[in-house]
């Protein structure tokens, strides 16, 4: 869908892609008389295991709550099913980190739950023109970290990460593969029949990667990998 187009079209099929029965209600009420239709999408929701839809929609609107690899896993099967809709992830909050692989699984925008529903409405229409969109908040958030005389990180409150494990940098052949799949936002099911083992037994290596290379969850080692890993697939 080109920007001209979303731009003269009055309507727009949406679809919302949403676990929690309040927010899912609230959406349809804050969308009710305004340019964005919802549908049901026929008898199936998107999943992994069952992405099929029966209608042709403009507009995905996904509940990223949980912001967990199963949410991206449906933004990238719906992007390869309905390549021309825009995706649009709604939160209460987003972590810097999400966003970006939520970019680079195709999501056009993010919208917090928390917003009025003219802002709402606004960052909708901005979307469909071809805009990618960020919270003004988070963006007031990472400019003020970057201002003279901003707080160090030592003055933020974070989780706190795994202790490092003195084998850092020292991952086995295996765990580098391993996390090169992490990278790519590959489940543990999807990793496993990759390499032909048990889906166990890759947890068992995600943990003991998280150990190695000091951090706390999958996301935060894709990070890190991103940073540490050659061009052209070399290892830590």
């Amino acid at each position: 869908m080109s920007g001209k187009a979303a731009k003269d079209r009055k309507e727009f099929v949406t679809i919302l892609i949403c676990n929690n029965p309040l927010l899912s209600t609230g959406l349809e009420v804050l969308l009710a008389n305004t340019g964005f239709v919802v549908s049901e999408g026929g008898s199936d929701k998107p999943s992994p295991r069952r992405p099929h839809l029966y209608t042709q929609p403009d507009l995905f609107i996904v509940d990223a709550s949980n912001s967990s690899e199963n949410t991206l896993e449906i933004i990238k099967r719906l992007k390869v099913q309905q390549p021309d809709a825009r995706v649009v992830m709604v939160a209460s909050h987003f972590d810097v980190s999400f966003i970006r692989f939520g970019f680079g699984a195709g999501v056009d925008g993010f919208c917090l739950s928390t917003s009025d529903r003219e802002v709402l409405i606004k960052s909708l229409e901005l979307i469909m023109m071809g805009e990618k969109l960020l919270p003004g908040a988070l963006i007031r958030s990472m400019l003020n970290e970057m201002a003279p005389g901003a707080k160090s990180d030592q003055d933020t409150p974070k989780a706190e990460p795994l202790p490092i494990d003195p084998g850092i940098h020292k991952l086995s052949k295996r765990e580098a593969e391993i996390l090169r799949c992490l990278m790519r936002g590959e489940p543990n099911k999807v990793i496993a029949k990759k390499l032909d083992v048990t889906e166990a037994t890759i947890k068992v290596h995600v943990k003991a990667i998280l150990r190695k290379i000091g951090v706390a969850n999958r996301t935060q080692a894709a990070m890190w990998a991103t940073e540490r890993f050659t061009t052209r697939g070399g290892s830590p």
